[in-house]
């Protein structure tokens, strides 16, 4: 069809083009909505330009730097929407940056959160660092997760400008700056979007989209992620007397029966998983829990006297959660002879459950994406998304992540995206907000 259009008359052109993009648009859209997307095709290079600038800034979580000036970049654009803008500084003991926040105060409509986050996993020292396009392909560093979700919250902004859409609106925008490694305690370092989502009608988070097996799908759940720590201590002696009745297991056979008690008893049941990620034993044992990393001495003929694991957890609700805590403790409490053990839990990102406000707003988002000739968006198996910002307000507004781009290879240096998704997933979040906005 491109080879036929380009060797039409130029007038004939124009009249072709509108014949097949604006009769279907015509009967699913109204003016608005359709002038909307008109903007959005208008402007989708633009918004690949802002793209570029952003992963072009390193933003690594402890790049402080870094996140101020994504931040800095995004504010300049929410100040030229007209929204409120703030730098929320957090204090110096979650050594994080801050998070920056856009507000319109409003009278109309549903009150809506639009979650985005500055930071990415990649620190200033790591060599991927820099944007590059090859056709639709965009790569770099945090691309897919998420600066492009961040372009997409201002440019669906913007084409709601265009309509006149944002006046008396009441939308806030908050982009955190630590959503990959969250600053501690939580209970700072999440009170701001804590509050914003107990403000809202409604929660929209902007992370990649998810498209596989020829669907896009609509993300309504997502599970919780948190860690566990397991210190087990063991009686020192030479190996000559390992298992006997004064010297017993040691701590590392006494780690490697918890672990394998996990296996047995608590995998298989659904959207509950706990993985064991670092693991250290020997006489002497030295681990950062906060950097993941340390060092361990023993020797083959020595028992070892401790041993440390450290894993995370993942469930779909706060009581799922309680039920795998209380089944660790019961396999820890039985210890080997002479061994002693303890776990302890820090709590993450809480879970999104999939409520009945959340599948409306699927409904919503479905048909939308329908109405653009997508087809229809199933709910996303939650164990196919890891945590996310939206999660800590899930438990108190209707709530629908994934409003992102199409990419793959996050977190990796294989990261990037399919650019003329951008526009795409514009079209949806601003059509959604549209009709969000006119609603009570």
């Amino acid at each position: 069809m491109n080879y036929f259009v380009n060797t039409l008359p130029l007038a004939l052109v124009s009249v072709f083009c509108a014949a097949i993009f604006s009769a279907p648009v015509s009967a699913e859209f109204n003016v608005e909505e359709q002038a909307m997307i008109g903007w959005i095709d208008e402007h989708s290079e633009d918004a690949i330009d802002l793209l570029e600038q952003l992963v072009n800034i390193s933003s690594g979580t402890m790049n402080h730097e870094g996140v101020r000036r994504v931040g800095k970049v995004l504010r300049a654009e929410l100040d030229d929407l007209g929204l409120e803008t703030e730098w929320i500084e957090l204090p110096a003991e979650t050594q994080r940056a801050g998070h920056l926040v856009g507000r319109l105060q409003g009278t109309r409509g549903r009150k809506m959160l639009l979650i985005g986050h500055l930071d990415t996993v990649f620190e200033a020292a790591d060599e991927f660092q820099a944007y590059s396009r090859e056709g639709n392909i965009g790569k770099g560093p945090g691309i897919d997760d998420m600066k492009s979700g961040d372009v997409i919250i201002i440019y669906a902004l913007k084409a709601l400008r265009e309509i006149g859409a944002l006046d008396d609106a009441q939308i806030v925008a908050f982009y955190t700056g630590d959503e990959e490694k969250t600053g501690k305690p939580l209970s700072v370092s999440r009170k701001d979007l804590i509050e914003a989502g107990q403000w809202a009608d409604v929660a929209l988070g902007f992370e990649a989209a998810v498209h596989y097996d020829g669907s896009d799908w609509a993300t309504i759940a997502r599970r919780s992620s948190s860690e566990w720590r397991l210190e087990v201590t063991g009686k020192q002696a030479h190996s000559s007397r390992v298992f006997s009745e004064d010297v017993g297991a040691g701590a590392i056979y006494e780690a490697a029966r918890i672990i394998s008690a996990f296996y047995d008893e608590l995998r298989g049941e659904e959207h509950l998983t706990f993985n064991a990620g670092t693991i250290l034993g020997g006489t002497d044992v030295q681990y950062d829990f906060e950097q993941n990393r340390g060092s361990t001495f023993g020797k083959t003929n020595v028992v070892p006297r401790k041993a440390i694991v450290h894993g995370g957890i993942r469930t779909i609700s706060l009581e799922q959660l309680q039920r795998a805590k209380e089944a660790m403790r019961a396999v820890v409490a039985q210890h080997l002879p002479h061994t002693d053990a303890s776990i302890s839990f820090i709590d993450g990102y809480p879970p999104m459950f999939p409520t009945e406000g959340n599948k409306r707003l699927q409904e919503k988002f479905s048909r939308i994406n329908e109405q653009l000739g997508r087809g229809s968006m199933p709910a996303l198996d939650p164990s196919r998304r890891g945590a996310a910002d939206v999660s800590f307000v899930a438990p108190y507004t209707d709530a629908l992540a994934g409003l992102g781009a199409i990419g793959e290879g996050g977190h990796t240096p294989n990261e990037s995206l399919e650019l003329d998704s951008m526009a795409l997933a514009t079209k949806r979040a601003a059509i959604l907000i549209y009709r969000l906005s006119r609603r009570q």
